[in-house]
């Protein structure tokens, strides 16, 4: 199986700290947080890496190559502007193939991977969602026995990790355009899977945020 990171976007909530760095760039623990995405995902057997880029694409690339170091392949889907999570991941499809994908944000921290068994053969998507934090309350989607759904109660947040068949982007119009819609309509047809994972789960979006995962896993 092959995975895809997302790191294309702009970094704003993360200012000042992004003026000059690319947010997957920016330390965690003594290593730029994209880093800990490859080292996880090679521990978990993935080989071959798929990461599209657009701002301050050049230092990512830079810093990265062609994944030698990390004992992976990389390839780089380059964006002349972000094309949004649902245009990123289509313009990405010839470097996936036609295989499940594993999907992680680039701007998420998780000791967690799902499995590609647990992509059921009629489902687009697998989705793993952790306990609501305090700057998202509200939460994303609701989860029962084993199905998710944008409407009901018990609400999770979507851990931004997940495991993906390409024809959920593949019919879309070419452009920037944003994967929920994409994954709510599959929701409606009742193809989207999804387990809870209870552990820890950082949404590295602000340099406060950034700080606290630095101070836990130094300690750690």
């Amino acid at each position: 199986m092959k995975a895809m990171i997302l790191a294309a976007g702009l970094g704003k909530r993360m200012r000042p700290l992004t003026d000059h760095c690319p947010k997957p760039l920016l330390p965690v623990a003594g290593k730029p947080l994209i880093v800990h995405h490859l080292e996880r995902l090679k521990r978990a057997g993935i080989n071959e890496v798929v990461i599209n880029v657009s701002y301050r694409a050049e230092q990512i690339i830079s810093a990265l190559g062609d994944g030698s170091a990390y004992q992976m392949s990389i390839h780089w889907s380059q964006e002349a502007s972000p094309l949004e999570t649902g245009g990123g991941i289509q313009q990405a499809l010839p470097l996936l193939g036609d295989a499940p994908f594993l999907l992680v944000n680039g701007d998420v921290w998780c000791d967690y991977l799902p499995s590609v068994s647990a992509l059921a053969a009629g489902d687009l998507a697998h989705l793993v969602l952790v306990d609501n934090p305090s700057h998202h309350p509200e939460g994303d989607f609701a989860l029962h026995q084993g199905r998710v759904s944008p409407h009901g109660e018990a609400r999770l947040t979507f851990a931004g990790i997940s495991l993906l068949r390409p024809e959920l982007v593949a019919g879309e119009p070419p452009g920037a355009f944003a994967l929920a819609p994409l994954l709510k309509r599959a929701m409606a047809e009742h193809r989207v899977s999804g387990e809870h994972f209870a552990g820890h789960w950082v949404d590295v979006g602000t340099p406060e945020r950034l700080a606290e995962l630095d101070r836990h896993l130094q300690s750690a």
